[in-house]
């Protein structure tokens, strides 16, 4: 039963890294793929994760996964800010 969980959720998180990669090659402009790109990718690693965690028995490497996807949320959150503050100014230049 695990096992199924597990594969579910890996299938489920990897469904969700291909919505955040067909967002980004299909949005018309950058913050409609920023968004895309972080919410979806965000979402399919945590899952990716989870369903990896099923599969572990060691508390240890379980902490690094789970420290993996905290950092990826992080530097996901600011870059993604970073990147929407610049085109923001930049748009703001262009005016």
């Amino acid at each position: 039963m695990i096992d199924l969980l597990s594969a579910v959720l890996i299938i489920v998180g990897l469904f969700f890294y291909f919505a955040g990669t067909v967002g980004l090659l299909r949005l018309p402009d950058t913050l409609c793929r920023l968004h895309a790109v972080t919410k979806a990718d965000n979402l399919g690693l945590g899952l990716l994760v989870f369903g990896l965690l099923l599969q572990l028995n060691d508390p240890f490497s379980m902490l690094k996964l789970l420290l993996i996807w905290v950092l990826v949320l992080g530097a996901s959150a600011a870059g993604g800010q970073l990147i929407a503050r610049h085109v923001q100014h930049e748009r703001g230049q262009s005016r």
